[in-house]
């Protein structure tokens, strides 16, 4: 894929502002992530709050979190959305073998990621540590859980994109739908980059 990937990274200064500077995908799709950014939100409070009030908890359930594991998962996050950032890219210059086997690579990002989460929670059961062990570990499995839905949906939206760009012809509603579809999985990343922050590596007072 490098002289192809290579072609993108040179012709895109050659598009048009004009055809860059839209907010991308159907207006749908930008409901559903503000009611999402609004629930995370909410549940980013709560666990802000709890921590506040039961620090010494809260520390000692961090501390015994893998942060290996969670790394592990935030660079295959991070890997998928730039394959899908890359897709995109490719989509706008009609290079379809590209931004299906982008798609394609994305999701490959999003099974690794749902892979190592089952051996993260198979360790933590392992070890006792449960759903019910304390408010730390309650919040910890609820919001991984609800964040590992995001992931499941999300790699069945990869699975259509990759069926349904490999035909080509990148223009209006196909494009917009590469578009959506690319947006939500943004932002099942930015998810996890936050619960990341908060759950693995927020310490101190």
């Amino acid at each position: 894929m490098s002289e192809e990937a290579a072609a993108i990274s040179s012709a895109a200064p050659s598009v048009a502002p004009s055809e860059t500077r839209h907010v991308p995908g159907e207006g749908g799709i930008w409901v559903l992530i503000g009611g999402d950014l609004v629930l995370f939100s909410v549940l980013f409070i709560v666990f802000l709050t709890m921590r506040a009030e039961q620090l010494p908890l809260f520390e000692q359930g961090r501390a015994q979190l893998n942060q290996g594991w969670g790394l592990v998962n935030t660079l295959l996050m991070l890997s998928s959305s730039w394959f899908v950032a890359t897709a995109i890219r490719a989509a706008r210059l009609q290079l379809a073998g590209v931004v299906a086997r982008c798609f394609g690579a994305a999701l490959a990002c999003g099974a690794g990621f749902v892979v190592v989460k089952f051996f993260e929670y198979g360790e933590k059961i392992s070890a006792g540590l449960t759903l019910t062990t304390n408010d730390f570990f309650m919040l910890y499995f609820i919001y991984t859980g609800i964040h590992l839905i995001h992931v499941t949906i999300g790699m069945g939206v990869l699975t259509f994109l990759v069926s349904y760009s490999r035909s080509g012809g990148f223009t209006g509603d196909k494009m917009r739908n590469l578009e959506s579809g690319a947006s939500f999985w943004h932002l099942v990343d930015l998810l996890w980059i936050v619960l990341f922050a908060l759950l693995y590596l927020l310490g101190g007072a």
